[in-house]
């Protein structure tokens, strides 16, 4: 009985071993796993600088499950380093078009995240060219490493929102803000005429009437130098000393408008004048006799 218990005790101890020596043995057959790093992008055939994503300390930024990732994020520190070589590299604003224009990373172009789709942006030609993209915070600049990395783009390079850029900004230029000013537009038959309002109360009081809606007189000849109509209501009257030329729209009386095509002399008020007319050409829009004509504004900047 004693010998049979030592038996087994020997035997169990032996099991043991073999079971160690079998799994010792495993690992040094099984060749080990190789840890994958950012990633690099090749060159191309023309010789273009080797950029690793290791150079300039990219991290990723989800898990790839060991493959490359599809794009690499920086901080700016490192993203100020790489805006200072002379790589051919673009940087990418991703906001909309007011906040661009608050202020940018200088020489930053703007392509909206919200306009990068399924066709690759004109501005960025190059697949393999260096990218730069940050937004305000870092949200929207991600959604468009994605979306180019879907595109092809190989050397994506995302750094954040500009809110915490410690680097210089500029604004673009603010265009002073023009004020629109009324047109006249006089109509006869098929053609059309645009004429510049003149600068006193007559003017702006006709402007004002025309605003509400268009007016249509009926314009006879007077003198052989005008057309003339009596309006629906008086302006006021700013009268000089006036030697007409074709295209003058004039104010007589107070209640009565002219459009003249030849010359006259007489104490009354311009409204508008007419430009790049002639004689000829008033006298075959207006024609001979009575002719209706309308008037109306239009806004221009």
């Amino acid at each position: 009985m004693k010998r049979a218990a030592i038996f087994a005790f020997t035997l169990i101890c032996l099991l043991a071993f073999a079971g160690c020596s079998s799994r010792n043995g495993g690992l040094q057959g099984k060749p080990q796993d190789t840890a994958i790093g950012a990633g690099t992008a090749e060159a191309d055939a023309g010789g273009k600088k080797e950029v690793t994503a290791d150079t300039w300390g990219a991290s990723e930024t989800e898990d790839t499950g060991g493959e490359v990732p599809a794009w690499h994020q920086i901080d700016q520190e490192t993203a100020k380093r790489m805006m200072e070589e002379d790589d051919g590299h673009v940087v990418v604003d991703v906001r909309r078009q007011d906040e661009y224009d608050e202020g940018h990373i200088p020489g930053a172009i703007l392509i909206p995240n919200e306009t990068i789709g399924s066709e690759r942006p004109e501005k960025l030609p190059d697949l393999d060219q260096i990218i730069l993209i940050y937004c305000r915070s870092g949200n929207r600049s991600k959604q468009a490493a994605d979306k180019l990395a879907a595109l092809g783009y190989t050397n994506l390079y995302e750094f954040g929102g500009i809110r915490e850029w410690t680097g210089e900004v500029v604004k673009e230029e603010q265009m002073e803000a023009v004020n629109p000013t009324p047109v006249l537009v006089i109509r006869a038959g098929e053609k059309t005429f645009y004429a510049d309002f003149e600068e006193n109360s007559s003017a702006e009081a006709f402007a004002e009437q025309l605003s509400s809606g268009e007016l249509e007189l009926e314009l006879h000849d007077y003198g052989g130098f005008e057309k003339v109509g009596s309006l629906p209501w008086n302006l006021p009257r700013n009268d000089t000393s006036i030697t007409t030329e074709p295209g003058d729209v004039i104010l007589y009386q107070g209640n009565q408008i002219t459009i003249y095509y030849d010359k006259n002399t007489w104490n009354f008020t311009r409204l508008a004048k007419i430009g790049n007319t002639s004689r000829d050409a008033l006298l075959e829009a207006l024609g001979e006799g009575s002719v209706t004509v309308s008037f109306s504004v239009e806004w221009s900047e």
